[in-house]
């Protein structure tokens, strides 16, 4: 029995020690800290990626039709919906938990930043977009949807 504890103990332990550098812990669908999406995390290649899946309020109130990406600064691109728009890309896995190199794109002021992401513990992921340096910037924090 006692064997039997130490082996449970033993292997909880490596399963921790390994989920700080498991490189597909992020991958998954995030409910955004605004409450008004869902992002699904993906891997293309040795990149993270994210697509907005679920929205809120999918509809523009005004006119009942699919919401777009109105705010952007590309005229080509105001008119692709939001659902299924890519909005993190570019992530590498730098270790302990984190994801760097990335940006993440605002459709609701039509901007992007550079980010990094960090799992926090299993289902809470903080999405720091900054201009420049990661010191001036905003947190989000996503809990895990599934």
């Amino acid at each position: 029995m006692k064997k039997v504890r130490i082996s449970l103990f033993l292997l909880f332990l490596s399963m921790q020690l390994l989920a700080g550098t498991n490189p597909d812990a992020c991958l998954g669908t995030w409910l955004t800290g605004s409450k008004k999406g869902h992002v699904q995390i993906y891997k293309q290649g040795d990149k993270y990626f994210g697509k907005i899946v679920w929205l809120k309020e999918p509809n523009d109130p005004a006119t009942g039709k699919p919401l777009t990406d109105s705010k952007n600064p590309d005229v080509h691109k105001k008119s692709r919906h939001l659902l299924g728009l890519v909005n993190l890309h570019d992530f590498k896995y730098e270790g302990n938990n984190t994801w760097e190199d990335g940006k993440i794109y605002d459709p609701e002021t039509g901007k992007e930043y550079s980010c990094k992401i960090k799992l926090t513990n299993a289902n809470q992921l903080d999405v720091r977009g900054f201009i420049g340096v990661s010191l001036i910037g905003r947190t989000d924090s996503w809990v895990r949807v599934k």
